[in-house]
């Protein structure tokens, strides 16, 4: 969770319930709407957000026709 950065003014509509279902929230744990949305979208990130290693796994080897250079091209670079 990113706690001790700045924050970014953001406007967002909910629905009804969904405002109603936030305020819920923020009245029995004491914090705020605004604290809510937050934690809410961290969750969403943590898991929505690719994972690089994985990313790799998938891809690596996708271009058969893919050469390694020799070391002595390495060397000329």
């Amino acid at each position: 969770m990113l706690c001790c950065m700045p924050a970014t003014r953001t406007q967002v509509y909910l629905t009804e319930a969904q405002r109603r279902g936030v305020d819920e929230i923020a009245a029995g744990e004491g914090v705020t709407l605004a604290e809510v949305v937050r934690r809410a979208v961290d969750r969403y990130l943590e898991t929505e957000l690719p994972d690089p290693e994985d990313a790799l796994a998938v891809t690596f080897g996708a271009d058969p026709d893919a050469s390694v250079p020799s070391r002595d091209e390495w060397d000329r670079a």
